[in-house]
Formats: C-alpha cells, sequence, structure tokens
C-alpha cells in the first residue's frame, strides 16, 4: 500500500471515529456554553450595585426554555445605595432559568449562607429563591438565624433580596439575648477602613 493510500485510510478510520463519538452525544445534555471563573458586575451610574462569581458556569438551550447551572458554587454580593458591601449569598450549586414567555427564576441550593454584614446576620438553609421581579428572597425549607439578638429557628422565610427585613415562620426553640449595655457600638468590620493616619516626618 502507498503512503498516500494509507493516509487516505488513516484519515477515513479518524472520521469514523469521531463520527461514532458525534452520535453517542446527548445534545440535550451538553451545554452550548461553558465559562470558567465567571465575574459579573452590575452597576449604575457608576456605582455597584451587585456582583457574582462562579468557578464554573454551564449554560443550556431547550425548545420552550433556557438555562445556566453553577455546579461548582455561587456567590453573589449585593451594596447599600452608598456603595458599602451589605449582603453576601453562597452555595454549593445554583440555577439560572430563563422561559421563552419573559418568567425568569433562580434557585440556589447545597449549603445556603445568607449573611447582611451590616447588620452582622446570618441565615443558613439548604434551598433558597429569588423572585428577581418583586425583589424578593425566600424558601420553605428548614431555616437557621443567628444575630446580635440571638438565635432563630423555623420552616420557611421571607425578606427582601438584601436580607434586611425578614420573617421566619413555624419557629421553634429560639431564643433571644437581652443587652443591657446601652452604649455598646456595633462596628461593620468589613466596610471599616478605620482612621487616616498622617505620615510622621523624622
Amino acid at each position: 500500500m502507498s503512503a498516500t493510500a494509507l493516509a487516505v485510510a488513516f484519515v477515513v478510520y479518524s472520521c469514523k471515529g469521531k463520527l461514532g463519538e458525534a452520535a453517542d452525544l446527548k445534545l440535550d445534555e451538553t451545554p452550548v456554553q461553558t465559562v470558567r471563573d465567571m465575574f459579573v458586575v452590575q452597576s449604575e451610574n457608576g456605582r455597584i450595585q451587585m456582583r457574582a462569581s462562579a468557578d464554573l458556569m454551564e449554560k443550556y438551550e431547550r425548545d420552550t426554555l433556557s438555562y445556566e447551572l453553577f455546579p461548582e458554587g455561587f456567590s453573589v454580593y449585593g451594596y447599600t445605595e452608598e456603595g458599602l458591601l451589605e449582603t453576601e449569598i453562597v452555595a454549593d450549586n445554583a440555577r439560572h432559568v430563563k422561559y421563552k414567555d419573559g418568567r425568569e427564576t433562580w434557585e440556589a441550593f447545597g449549603n445556603v449562607v445568607v449573611k447582611n454584614l451590616i447588620k452582622q446576620e446570618t441565615m443558613e438553609t439548604d434551598t433558597l429563591y429569588w423572585d428577581q421581579k418583586n425583589e424578593r428572597i425566600y424558601t420553605h425549607c428548614y431555616v437557621k438565624l443567628y444575630s446580635p439578638d440571638g438565635f432563630m429557628q423555623g420552616y420557611g422565610m421571607e425578606s427582601d433580596q438584601r436580607a434586611r427585613d425578614h420573617t421566619i415562620f413555624n419557629p421553634f426553640n429560639s431564643y433571644g439575648i437581652i443587652v443591657q449595655d446601652t452604649t455598646e457600638v456595633v462596628i461593620d468590620t468589613v466596610n471599616f477602613i478605620g482612621p487616616l493616619l498622617k505620615n510622621s516626618v523624622n
């Protein structure tokens, strides 16, 4: 067999192998886009409102919807109108679904932690939903809330998306902390810069 015929035979065999692999692909289970080290910033009038990051984002397309999966963790950070970091939401997984009729849903699940850094409050749950249109977050799952005022737990929670004003439904075995020191000062350690020191001249 000549070298040319050998080369052609090799190419045909290789292509057959690739075509076989392509036939085995399940397109419904294959992402149309994959992004590593995703980082998104949302701002308005030059002021940051929100930023989000994920180690991996996979986008899928269907006839009636498209959705993005974040299988290696997802983090969202919300800022006040003055630009202070206020809210932090982290989860092991997240899903963002866009329907063809214009609806959108966000879901975070697996070790979901919601922090209001200014109020020094931390909520823990397994699943969290974000109603983007009404700017609300909620869950029907078991919730724990730690705050300077005490500890609460229950099944179900609803709050504004900044975790400023929340309601825990069906609470049980909760307790409060009585603070008698009226001079206590709470410091926002996340946004605190500290005093500006003048350079000393020797």
